[in-house]
């Protein structure tokens, strides 16, 4: 089971943290990622980043803003949000993929899923 956090309200150009916890299972030997739903649109991706740590994907309009992380000693995967815009707001879900498949930013490719976390960033 994955456990999203750290979610709320915020200011434009505000930073959150958001974390992603593992329980009854672990990850560290899963590439995981970050996806988002905006009201009224579809659920997209955020990040992802390999099993190790050494590879990272991002979406271009977080690129240079978020940056993902891991700590495999706690089972738990971060998304640092910075610089945070209103168009950021959405739900925002942590996934594990599925094996073998290496980083992808495919939702298909992803098998276990948080229960999403909210960000609100107001302008």
């Amino acid at each position: 089971q994955l456990q999203a956090c750290g979610g709320g309200l915020v200011q434009a150009g505000g930073s959150l943290r958001l974390s992603c916890a593992a329980s009854g299972r672990s990850i560290n030997n899963s590439d995981m990622g970050w996806f988002r739903q905006a009201p009224g649109k579809e659920r997209e991706f955020v990040a992802a980043i390999s099993w190790s740590g050494r590879t990272t994907s991002y979406a271009d309009s977080v690129k240079g803003r978020f940056t993902i992380s891991r700590d495999n000693a706690k089972n738990t995967v971060y998304l640092q949000m910075n610089n945070l815009k209103s168009e950021d707001t959405a739900v925002y879900y942590c996934a594990s993929g599925k094996y073998g498949l290496g980083i992808s930013r495919a939702q298909s490719d992803y098998d276990y899923w948080g229960q999403g976390t909210l960000v609100t960033v107001s302008s």
